[in-house]
């Protein structure tokens, strides 16, 4: 049996970029109250993600499920979800 072994970085430039991102929405929202945050950044990220991670894995599902900590089915739900499609 293999090991997964989780790679922490020592820093963190997308935690940054993130906050930074969050920080000028927020600013320039005004007096309007925020609404679905969560749903919003995960539709602007979740596909760049699942982009690059099939890229990384030549379009192989089942590497990129494992560096994606999912199942094969859930990764295969998401692409569809975002419409992300790759020749077999």
């Amino acid at each position: 049996m293999t090991k997964t072994v989780l790679q922490k970085p020592k820093n963190k430039p997308l935690s940054g970029q993130v906050r930074k991102a969050m920080k000028k929405y927020f600013s320039t929202l005004g007096d309007t109250n925020p609404a679905n945050v969560y749903e919003m950044v995960m539709a602007e990220v979740e596909p760049e993600l699942l982009k690059a991670v099939m890229k990384y894995a030549k379009n192989n599902q089942s590497k990129a499920a494992t560096a994606l900590g999912l199942n094969r089915a859930t990764l295969r739900k998401k692409l569809h979800r975002y419409n992300i499609t790759y020749k077999s």
